[in-house]
């Protein structure tokens, strides 16, 4: 059957079988005049995808469960890998849980000692820089779009050494993490911006944290000397963004720092960073990473609001420059 039919079929959409594809997940046969032919196979593998992604499990971890639909079995869960994935998966939710309970307590201490402390008072600031008025800008963001909660999926990461993975950036070249700046420098993922002329997904503005990718981009371009005066070397983005969504985007918002795309997560699965799922495709939650070196220094987890946020990471760099 057509990609259509089968997306249908199995209850996801067209750009979810392709990444399913990519990821080597799904193998349709190609016909001889090039197009996908799906088996009704293709179409029950693409539903325990789809199933095991509403239980938290990305694709990456549906491939146990997928070999044992192919080895004959009704259900992707009939095998001894299967039991050891979701045990896998219990016990990161465990370890997760844990980290929440221990990360409230610590905050609910340090409110009550700021508490005792009391407030003093605090000189104005002077206003932020407006941004260049000749630089074209993204639409303002709705006002009444839902602030995302920290759900603790970020909270590993702080001191944790970024991994060795190179990436294409829109300028052209390879980027290494772990070489990129050795000095403090700051990576900002998020979901995706996509072509202008294209339609969001579905329900995106009642996605919390999933609106304002082009505003913060344009953001972190406006503040680029805010955050150079505060001790950030470089700047860096990433997001699943096909590399010739991310090139038009550079070219169109005036962007002064390189995007990297990576469409199958690569750096989600080595750190365990935040995703969701919209219209059938995994995109990463909006994350800040502040690094030095190789070294995550920081991690701002949720982000609220993206427009604003570039402002945020000068303020703490400011406050925290080393010595």
């Amino acid at each position: 059957m057509r990609a259509g039919e089968a997306a249908a079929a199995a209850g996801v959409t067209i750009k979810a079988l392709r990444y399913y594809e990519d990821c080597g997940l799904l193998s349709p046969i190609r016909t001889a005049n090039g197009y996908r032919d799906y088996t009704p196979q293709d179409v029950r593998l693409a539903e325990e995808i789809r199933s095991l992604g509403t239980l938290g499990l990305t694709p990456a971890e549906t491939r146990p469960f997928l070999a044992c639909l192919r080895a004959g079995h009704d259900d992707g869960d009939h095998c001894a890998e299967s039991l050891a994935a979701y045990q896998r998966k219990i016990d990161a939710l465990d370890l997760l849980v844990t980290r929440l309970a221990d990360s409230r307590d610590r905050l609910i201490r340090r409110r009550d000692a700021a508490a005792r402390r009391g407030f003093p008072a605090t000189p104005a600031t002077a206003p932020p820089k407006e941004p260049d008025a000749m630089l074209p800008q993204a639409d303002p963001l709705p006002a009444d779009l839902p602030a995302p909660v920290d759900d603790g999926a970020a909270a590993h990461l702080p001191g944790r050494a970024l991994p060795a993975l190179s990436f294409t950036a829109t300028d052209g070249g390879d980027i290494d993490l772990t070489t990129f700046c050795a000095d403090r420098w700051v990576l900002f993922l998020y979901p995706l911006t996509g072509d202008p002329a294209a339609d969001i997904p579905e329900g995106w503005n009642d996605i919390p944290g999933a609106r304002g990718c082009s505003q913060e981009a344009c953001d972190f371009r406006d503040r680029l000397d805010t955050l150079r005066a505060s001790g950030v070397e470089r700047v860096l983005a990433l997001s699943s963004d096909r590399a010739d969504y991310q090139r038009a985007l550079v070219d169109r918002l005036h962007l002064p720092y390189p995007m990297l795309s990576d469409p199958r997560l690569t750096l989600a699965d080595a750190l365990r960073l935040p995703t969701f799922e919209a219209d059938g495709t995994t995109l990463y939650r909006r994350l800040t990473l502040v690094v030095r070196g190789s070294t995550i220094e920081h991690v701002f987890y949720p982000v609220f609001p993206p427009d604003t946020h570039a402002d945020e990471v000068a303020r703490w760099s400011r406050d925290h420059r080393a010595g």
